[in-house]
């Protein structure tokens, strides 16, 4: 079980780093959605035509065939990945490294509180940082509103589903990491290395040719958005 105490108190340490992803999450989901129509459309299309290499770099495609195939194109390659993922890389090794190398897990561990039950209550604080940062419900709001009944709700959920699983993910390599490193330098590296590195590797098979081999080797391909892009409306 978690401690109710340290996971209010550990939940608002978080708060002003959650307001600000959340807010460039937010800004971001509600312009792209809101561009979905023919005139900006063939704006953003005529970038990543301009710039395909770029554009394909970071999961943004021309010629989507629907609604969540543009929201796929324009969101889920770049924005919903990237600020989530610094989230876990920002909060994971606060949670415990930094504890140790101040000296503050000594007076932590001096309560009534088991060993476990810390552990479990800082996963827990990630894992709900994660869940706030997953605005399932503004896509659908903002899609609903703009462009009733053109949004494939289930395909919608099975997505974030996939989004979610691989931000788990991720924090799990940062907490992992915040768990096993006394020193936040190593912590940082590992849990902050990790995913970076992975995803250099996914941007460059995006871009394709000789380098789409790149994704064998990063788990960013798990989450195969592109074909959401190119299933018929």
């Amino acid at each position: 079980m978690i401690n109710m105490a340290l996971y209010k108190r550990e939940l608002k340490g978080s708060v002003k780093l959650l307001l600000i992803m959340g807010a460039i999450i937010t800004m971001y989901v509600s312009i792209i959605i809101s561009m979905y129509d023919p005139e900006m459309m063939k704006m953003l299309d005529s970038f990543a035509e301009a710039m395909p290499e770029l554009m394909a770099a970071v999961g943004m495609r021309a010629n989507a065939a629907n609604l969540l195939g543009f929201m796929a194109s324009y969101l889920y390659g770049f924005i919903l990945l990237l600020f989530p993922m610094l989230f876990c890389i920002l909060r994971g090794n606060s949670l415990v490294a930094r504890y140790v190398e101040k000296g503050s897990m000594v007076s932590l561990v001096a309560v009534p509180i088991k060993r476990r039950a810390i552990v479990l209550t800082q996963m827990t604080v990630l894992i709900s940082g994660i869940l706030l940062l997953i605005r399932t419900v503004l896509e659908l709001i903002c899609a609903g509103s703009g462009f009733p009944g053109e949004l494939d709700t289930i395909e919608l959920l099975v997505l974030n589903g996939g989004l979610l699983c691989l931000q788990l993910f991720i924090g799990g390599i940062c907490f992992v990491s915040s768990c096993i490193f006394s020193d936040t330098k190593y912590s940082v590296s590992f849990g902050a290395g990790i995913p970076i590195f992975m995803y250099v590797l996914q941007m460059l098979a995006n871009v394709g040719g000789n380098a789409e081999k790149a994704k064998y080797f990063t788990f960013f391909t798990l989450l195969d958005y592109r074909k959401l892009r190119e299933s018929k409306a």
